[in-house]
């Protein structure tokens, strides 16, 4: 019998835009999150859903076992970003802004949080980035970053 190695560690990624500037119009978003799923199939990661907002990306990745979590947020960021410039999907130079979260999901509640991502545009009539990242961080009791604008 060969050894294999097999892993089930589901990750929340979410990532902002430079500055949180809302950027991204409803049709590139659209197009971003195209792109992240099919950029995520060639490189035999599994996406199950991600939503583009016009300031950040919210995902929720299986991290395979050969990669780590950095390296699979800077392979989505980074991929993505070149392809947003490289198709003009905005006026300027588009980038990504530093760092990223990732929080860990229970296989039991991997479909709650496909439906929280799912329902993106609804959540966020209410509620802005900066206050969605700002609970994600105190939920799992990490500790507050530094005021970006020092």
């Amino acid at each position: 019998m060969a050894l294999h190695s097999y892993s089930r560690c589901w990750v929340h990624l979410i990532w902002g835009t430079l500055n949180r500037e809302k950027v991204l119009s409803k049709e590139a978003a659209a197009r971003v999150s195209h792109y992240l799923h099919e950029y995520a199939e060639t490189k035999s990661l599994y996406m199950k859903i991600n939503y583009v907002n016009a300031d950040h990306v919210h995902a929720l990745v299986d991290l395979p076992t050969g990669l780590s979590i950095e390296e699979v947020a800077q392979l989505f960021k980074g991929s993505s970003s070149h392809w947003i410039n490289a198709n003009d999907l905005i006026t300027g130079k588009f980038a990504w802004g530093r760092g990223y979260g990732a929080f860990s999901v229970s296989e039991s509640n991997v479909h709650q949080v496909a439906a929280y991502i799912a329902g993106q545009a609804q959540h966020h009539r209410v509620r802005t980035f900066a206050q969605e990242f700002k609970e994600f961080i105190g939920r799992h009791e990490l500790r507050q970053p530094e005021d970006e604008s020092r």
